[in-house]
């Protein structure tokens, strides 16, 4: 409730500001010459009162004289009294702006002050960042190395696996042509064997050992 009316009061004031503002002038001289008039109303009536106990041709000859006296005593009071009050509203205008200014430059001295600070801060946080700036240049140097190191061993993996698998197809192939080999010696011995005791069988009617039997105490096995 409060806001609103707030609001609304300041409009008003705005409102009256405005439509004063072209008549601010005027208002100002009708206001002294009201002031002028009460005040001359005022010494009419003092006078006046004065001087009804005076004689008839005396209060005549003397009145107007009095009257422009004591109008131009209670103008220059009144004047003085305004230049007065004018004088102690300045002397408190200027104590106050005095201080107001007091208060700027302490403000100023502030600002300025922590202004000092920022551009303190603002230089040690450049000096870090090129700080940062030079470690990430050289990290991403090394990076750059690493990388092309990483690529020249897998390179070298590459090579080391495709020479792995010739290799070992090739001991692959040399194993089975020697299990090849050991099988068609195996297989010969065995012939030669068999024949061998079917020899002596018919050479001898029984069987003997085989002719190989003395160097070879077991046969070689078969490789498949």
């Amino acid at each position: 409730m409060e806001r609103w009316k707030s609001h609304v009061r300041a409009e008003l004031f705005q409102r009256d500001c405005v439509q004063k503002d072209p008549f601010s002038g005027l208002f100002n001289k009708v206001s002294r010459l009201e002031e002028l008039l009460s005040l001359r109303v005022s010494v009419l009536e003092e006078t006046e009162g004065h001087s009804s106990f005076a004689n008839g041709t005396n209060r005549l000859a003397n009145g107007e004289e009095i009257l422009l006296k004591n109008l131009e005593l209670k103008e220059g009071e009144h004047i003085r009294k305004k230049l007065t009050q004018k004088v102690s509203d300045l002397t408190s205008n200027l104590y106050l702006k005095d201080a107001e200014l007091q208060y700027c430059h302490s403000q100023v001295t502030r600002y300025r002050n922590e202004a000092v600070l920022l551009a303190r801060g603002v230089y040690s946080l450049k000096n870090d960042l090129s700080e940062y700036q030079y470690k990430l240049e050289c990290q991403s140097k090394e990076l750059a190395t690493l990388q092309l190191e990483q690529k020249k061993l897998s390179e070298e993996l590459q090579v080391m696996y495709q020479e792995k698998e010739e290799l070992l197809e090739r001991w692959l192939v040399e194993k089975r042509e020697e299990a090849e080999r050991i099988n068609k010696h195996n297989a010969v011995q065995e012939r030669w064997n068999r024949f061998a005791r079917r020899l002596n069988k018919l050479q001898y009617g029984r069987p003997r050992p085989p002719l190989h039997a003395a160097t070879n105490s077991t046969h070689p096995e078969k490789f498949y």
